[in-house]
């Protein structure tokens, strides 16, 4: 396989990943109370993956798949931080979220 095909984001991988990450946004909740000091950092970390989630549906139509490809990941990102710090309840989905075993 040479350079380019190998730095290259295809638009059925940029398109995968978006598929991926829209469906982690609808299964992850924020699991702390409301009355917690945490339950800001929790909604903090969701919007800002719901924020490079449509950054990335952005770049995506306008045909620009390397930054659609760095938001979509940013945005995983986030939810998987908020995961792995307790402050998301997305059940035991080990294959969509990183999680302690």
């Amino acid at each position: 396989m040479n350079n380019e095909v190998k730095n290259r984001i295809s638009e059925d991988k940029i398109i995968k990943y978006l598929r991926k990450t829209e469906t982690a946004l609808r299964k992850a909740r924020v699991s702390v109370p409301r009355k917690s000091f945490l339950r800001k950092a929790a909604e903090d970390l969701y919007r800002m993956a719901e924020s490079y989630y449509k950054d990335a549906l952005y770049f995506y139509e306008k045909g620009d798949f390397v930054n659609a490809f760095a938001c979509v990941n940013y945005a995983h990102a986030w939810l998987d931080a908020g995961v792995r710090l307790g402050l998301f309840d997305v059940g035991e989905d080990y294959d969509l979220f990183t999680m302690y075993e």
